[in-house]
């Protein structure tokens, strides 16, 4: 009967840290960079700001993988479809 108490016990525990859960890990909040830079300009005629919220199939990034705010994030993707719009950006890459 104590044999199984402790395989159960053993099952359970992965030999983590009381306060350790890899569900939730404390991550550090990004600074939107168009806020933090006052010299950055977001203008959908330059591709090379352009291409860094944009993965490599063309979509644009989300919000927690650029770490720009919601006003800039829109920015972001209003100036993404007006540069694919006059064929800077294209809308997909194969």
């Amino acid at each position: 009967m104590a044999d199984k108490k402790n395989k159960r016990n053993n099952r359970n525990n992965k030999n983590y840290d009381e306060d350790y859960n890899p569900k939730f890990k404390k991550q550090r909040k990004k600074l939107c960079p168009i806020c933090s830079d006052k010299n950055f300009v977001l203008d959908y005629k330059n591709i090379d700001v352009m291409k860094k919220f944009v993965n490599d199939k063309g979509k644009i990034l989300p919000r927690r993988t650029t770490g720009a705010c919601s006003e800039h994030q829109r920015d972001i993707t209003t100036a993404i479809k007006r540069a694919r719009a006059i064929a800077i950006l294209p809308y997909s890459q194969d």
